[in-house]
């Protein structure tokens, strides 16, 4: 198959596909006699991988992990949990600190409402409120 078809199978672009081919997420494939790239299934298989691990935020770098581990032949799922774990506890993480910030954001919203609006300063507004926040 071509790379459109490829395209439209995985939802993946194909500039996306090229640029998986450059970093070597994706191995070059074979080549027809009019020099368009010829995919095969397994290449389907694993850009759908890539595409959902893309979905789950990991990095090229976690990705690249999990597939040289398949490449050698060695089963990637206890690496893949344990980075599934890390990332389900740092979403966590940044769901309590935009949490604290959308506070934060909300009390300095109600608090600057009564400040006045003309200060160009910026000493007794809201302006200040904001360089004064930590």
């Amino acid at each position: 198959m071509e790379i459109r078809e490829l395209a439209q199978i995985t939802g993946v672009a194909d500039t996306t596909i090229r640029y998986y081919e450059d970093i070597q997420i994706l191995p070059p494939p074979a080549r027809k006699e009019n020099g368009y790239r010829e995919y095969r299934e397994s290449d389907v298989e694993r850009l759908r991988l890539v595409a959902g691990l893309r979905r789950l935020d990991f990095s090229l770098d976690d990705i690249k992990e999990i597939l040289d581990l398949r490449d050698r032949q060695i089963a990637p799922c206890d690496v893949l949990l344990d980075l599934l774990g890390k990332k389900a506890k740092d979403i966590q993480h940044r769901i309590t600190e935009l949490q604290r910030l959308n506070t934060q954001l909300e009390d300095l919203h109600t608090v600057g409402e009564d400040f006045p609006r003309d200060d160009i300063q910026g000493k007794h507004c809201v302006c200040h409120l904001v360089s004064e926040s930590q």
